[in-house]
């Protein structure tokens, strides 16, 4: 124990504000516009980018995430830019009583990944669990934000009120603080995010600048230890279940990357639809039926303007039946490629390996730039 006196976590500043209690119209359109740039930026000089992406092994990656996030990756991979995709096992824990299934579906997402082309050349894929150096980092950046602070983040604010009367875990509490240490542990300058996870993004841009000002600088001093890393926003449609509510592992209304074709066609024949036999594209309308047109004209690369206008009035019946066939068609290539990767769990694990080697090698040496700023190298 010391007894030398501690100064308090500093205060808010009001950019650290704009971003963690609420996006603003302004502060979404100021962001919106730096996104554009940097995409500009991007076909210019792709090396300059660095971005950490990733999911939670909770259930399988179904169709909202390929149209919301895995194609996106996939393009930013092939475009150049230096790409690590996190398999993010220890947050399966911030809400659950277990892991569940945990080394099924952590291979299943390594599956997916290679399948839809995510290439362990170019692309760094490693897990939560078997990067110590990267949870450490939670350590001295816990110091620097409120208790306060992280119950206006609004992913802990809705499991708070979701929780009841049941006891918030510290990890979810300290979920944003976590995903600050994805982030910079890597030192990534750019997060692919929609404008939902802003206020995650902003927390660990928050973090990055309160650890320069608190603890010091990395070498000689001349540079911060974590850059401040910027939202490329995503663009991606809103791609809902077949129950009409949003696509979602655990409702059973998603269509998943590796399901057969069968299951597809028996699962988009159920999709919710109206009574209105004339096919028309009004999302604010006609949400369930819209939904159909955007999925049949997303999988086979068409304005779903065009799709409603050729169906017509052949009514549900001949909605369904185009999306069976376009969604099918689509992932035939992916389900065939994923099935042979499956079934070779010792390249899945391979993957895996060379991945987490790489991550250590660069979460070992960020923490030593850590340790050297807070004079704690002994």
């Amino acid at each position: 124990m010391t007894t030398e006196q501690t100064s308090p976590a500093p205060a808010l500043a009001e950019d650290d504000v704009d971003l963690i209690e609420t996006t603003s119209d302004a502060s979404l359109e100021r962001t919106r516009r730096r996104s554009d740039a940097i995409e500009r930026e991007i076909a210019e000089d792709p090396t300059r980018f660095r971005i950490l992406t990733g999911d939670r092994p909770t259930g399988n990656l179904h169709l909202g995430h390929y149209f919301g996030s895995l194609l996106n990756r996939v393009r930013l991979q092939d475009a150049g830019v230096e790409t690590w995709v996190l398999v993010a096992d220890y947050q399966v824990i911030t809400d659950r009583d277990g892991v569940g299934p945990i080394r099924e579906r952590v291979l299943s997402l390594v599956a997916d990944y290679l399948a839809l082309g995510i290439d362990p050349q170019r692309s760094t894929i490693f897990t939560h669990s078997s990067v110590p150096a990267l949870n450490q980092l939670m350590l001295p950046f816990l110091s620097v934000v409120t208790d306060s602070e992280l119950r206006r983040n609004p992913t802990v604010k809705s499991e708070l009120e979701a929780t009841g009367d049941r006891a918030m875990s510290g990890l979810m509490l300290t979920y944003p603080v976590h995903q600050a240490a994805d982030i910079l542990f890597c030192k990534a300058n750019l997060v692919p995010v929609g404008k939902d996870q802003l206020p995650h993004l902003e927390q660990a841009r928050v973090i990055a600048r309160r650890f320069d000002e608190r603890y010091g600088r990395a070498g000689d001093g001349s540079r911060p230890v974590f850059p401040r890393p910027e939202a490329l926003l995503s663009n991606a449609p809103n791609v809902l279940g077949t129950d009409g509510q949003k696509m979602s592992k655990s409702r059973g209304n998603a269509i998943e990357l590796g399901m057969d074709a069968d299951t597809t066609a028996k699962l988009l024949k159920r999709a919710v639809t109206d009574a209105d036999r004339h096919i028309t594209y009004d999302p604010v309308l006609r949400p369930e039926v819209s939904n159909l047109v955007l999925l049949t004209a997303l999988a086979s690369g068409r304005r779903p303007e065009d799709v409603a206008a050729e169906i017509g009035d052949g009514g549900a019946a001949v909605l369904k039946k185009a999306a069976i066939e376009a969604v099918n068609e689509m992932l035939a290539p992916v389900r065939a490629r994923r099935a042979e990767l499956a079934a070779d769990e010792g390249y899945l694990l391979d993957v895996l390996r060379r991945g987490n080697e790489h991550a250590n090698a660069v979460a070992e040496a960020t923490l030593g730039e850590v340790r050297q700023a807070m004079h704690m190298v002994y």
